[in-house]
């Protein structure tokens, strides 16, 4: 049977395509996988994803189905919680403070330039 392989990428929509490459790369230090033209349906196929990771995240253009400013449920993986945290409200980023819970690794909240929810769990 040929099924589903693994997860290829997540879509967050945004307002401003520049913008949000701005942020994922120059803010959270993603790299782009791919950004090529949309042709008639207008914007562009952005791909950004941590250096390594397999999985991306693809910058959609937001639209009535798909608005900009939203909780993704996107979880991003860190080595330290709290140093990455301190690191992004230091270059300016919404981040909420590092929770943590017995037994659950240390985990934060922040939001992009859209206010898209995202969320980076310590591993």
């Amino acid at each position: 049977m040929s099924g589903i392989t693994g997860i290829w990428a997540a879509g967050v929509p945004v307002s401003d395509q520049d913008k949000a490459v701005d942020f994922y790369v120059g803010v959270l230090g993603m790299e782009v996988r791919r950004d090529v033209p949309l042709g008639r349906f207008g914007g562009r196929w952005i791909e950004v994803a941590p250096a390594g990771a397999a999985t991306t995240i693809a910058l959609v253009p937001a639209s009535e189905q798909s608005p900009a400013g939203r909780r993704t449920e996107i979880r991003l993986a860190t080595a330290d919680a709290r140093a990455l945290r301190d690191e992004l409200v230091g270059r300016g980023v919404d981040a909420d403070d590092v929770l943590v819970w017995e037994g659950a690794p240390p985990m934060f909240a922040f939001r992009d330039q859209d206010g898209n929810g995202l969320s980076v769990t310590q591993v």
